[in-house]
């Protein structure tokens, strides 16, 4: 093999398109993302929340792009949502490229179950109109609103009149 054969061998092994070599799958790229937990909510994946849009994995280069949904605009932790998806997806090998978009919006409808879940077991109430809300403690609807503004954009305060626990509340979406 020449010295040019050589170099373009190892440009496409860096490119992770090493001839033979088959491109990961999306389930593995999602996998990985499951891997990526929320700064804000850290019991719940950034898969759970809903906040992956499209996937996908160029045949040729194996280079993998990813679509991020905000779950709301200006949300503080979405520069280090970006940046621990591309940390995650470099681990994999090919070149990752991260877009966030708004293209498709984000709703509490795209919370997955496990995600709605993890987010009760931490004392978090699953998304619902301020009428519908339920305590994640007793599951009692007896519950007032202490404060539309949470600690983040997507969370209000409630406190339950039955366990007479505080908690919070995923806003819908």
């Amino acid at each position: 093999m020449s010295e040019r054969g050589i170099q373009v061998s190892i440009a496409q092994a860096r490119a992770g398109a090493v001839i033979g070599a088959r491109p990961l799958g999306i389930e593995t790229v999602r996998s990985a993302l499951a891997e990526v937990m929320d700064p804000e909510l850290p019991m719940v994946s950034i898969v759970d929340l809903g906040m992956i849009g499209e996937i996908v994995v160029d045949r040729v280069t194996g280079a993998i792009e990813v679509e991020l949904l905000p779950t709301f605009v200006g949300c503080p932790a979405l520069a280090m949502i970006e940046t621990a998806v591309a940390s995650r997806l470099a681990e994999l090998g090919p070149p990752v490229r991260v877009e966030t978009t708004f293209r498709i919006p984000w709703t509490t409808d795209r919370i997955t179950p496990s995600g709605l879940a993890a987010l009760a077991t931490a004392g978090i109430a699953a998304p619902a109109e301020p009428d519908a809300v339920h305590c994640p403690w007793c599951g009692s609807g007896r519950v007032v609103l202490d404060s539309s503004f949470g600690p983040t954009q997507c969370r209000s305060l409630h406190y339950c009149r039955d366990c007479r626990q505080p908690f919070e509340a995923m806003k819908p979406v």
